[in-house]
């Protein structure tokens, strides 16, 4: 039983042990290496200690103890890092290999990340604490930070990457299976550390390129719904963008097309109507130390219009 409960950490959207892309699989392969290596030194060491405990007969001579600690205290452990050394070099090319043309920007802020699709031809989509990659395709990631030092890290897919206030840190990633994977912020940023996850979906190439072309397209024009004249009657246009309306805010994260995300607040809440509306009133109960400020005082029905604007797909579906 304690087993299969163990073993069910080893597979999963969030694990490192069950890669799903070309980096995460190396970083995988250097890991079940130096598992493996240091499995045989903690075995020598202990039958080393096991023969000398059980050992009888005359002491060893000065020669033959300062022979043994030459070999096994430093010639072996230098041979053994040597090779290992070498082994995470090789590696280190094509890791570092450029992508393919599709170049993602994000930048980690607390406690959520801002994303940017930056297309061959100039073309930006906005979006927030979601990336779509297509799967088998070297995707680029510039990597930066808005506030204080925050890690990016999907683990089915790659390794982490620091995102650093001012600098740009560059991760390539190569899906090389389908599905959705769970990121997350892998350096302590603040209170809601804990609370800012990422959805990573790996799409079908041709899925992707159609996804892409939809959200190129100009949004149509905006329902008539209270819920988006609630929206910018209450100012939530000065630090939200949702397209097709004048909601230019770039404080907050873009909410065009928020139904198509599976989560809200970084992956802490379903998308749905109940949980957008409790967000909105409530954010820094949710969320301690979010930026946004509650809307508790407005009547119930209001926040709960904006919610169902937000949530029933209010620019796409």
């Amino acid at each position: 039983m304690a087993t299969a409960v163990a073993l069910g950490g080893c597979s999963g959207r969030q694990s490192a042990l069950d890669p799903a892309g070309f980096e995460a699989r190396m970083v995988a392969e250097l890991f079940w290496w130096m598992l493996a290596a240091a499995a045989l030194i903690w075995i020598a060491v202990m039958a080393l200690a096991w023969y000398a405990a059980r050992r009888r007969g005359p002491a060893w001579s000065g020669r033959a103890a300062a022979r043994l600690i030459l070999v096994c205290g430093a010639i072996l452990p230098t041979l053994v890092l040597a090779l290992l050394l070498v082994f995470g070099l090789r590696m280190m090319p094509p890791l570092r290999a450029p992508g393919e043309g599709l170049r993602i920007a994000v930048q980690g802020e607390q406690f959520w990340w801002r994303v940017t699709y930056e297309l061959p031809d100039g073309t930006r989509i906005q979006s927030a604490n979601e990336i779509r990659m297509p799967r088998g395709q070297r995707t680029e990631l510039m990597l930066t930070a808005q506030d204080v030092i925050h890690s990016f890290w999907i683990p089915p897919l790659g390794g982490k990457m620091d995102m650093i206030p001012g600098m740009r840190n560059r991760l390539v990633l190569q899906p090389e299976r389908s599905g959705r994977f769970r990121g997350a912020c892998a350096e302590f940023c603040g209170a809601s550390h804990a609370l800012m996850a990422l959805d990573a979906q790996v799409m079908e190439p041709e899925a992707f390129e159609a996804w892409l072309e939809a959200r190129r397209e100009p949004p149509p024009p905006t329902p008539d719904h209270p819920g988006a004249t609630l929206f910018l009657a209450r100012g939530c246009g000065a630090c939200h963008t949702v397209a097709g309306t004048p909601a230019r805010g770039r404080v907050g994260p873009d909410l065009s097309a928020l139904s198509e995300r599976p989560s809200i607040a970084a992956g802490i809440l379903p998308n749905d109507v109940a949980s957008l509306d409790r967000f909105i009133r409530y954010p820094r109960e949710i969320k301690p130390g979010a930026r946004m400020p509650g809307f508790d005082t407005l009547p119930e029905g209001e926040t709960a219009l904006i919610a169902a604007w937000l949530s029933e797909g209010s620019i796409r579906r």
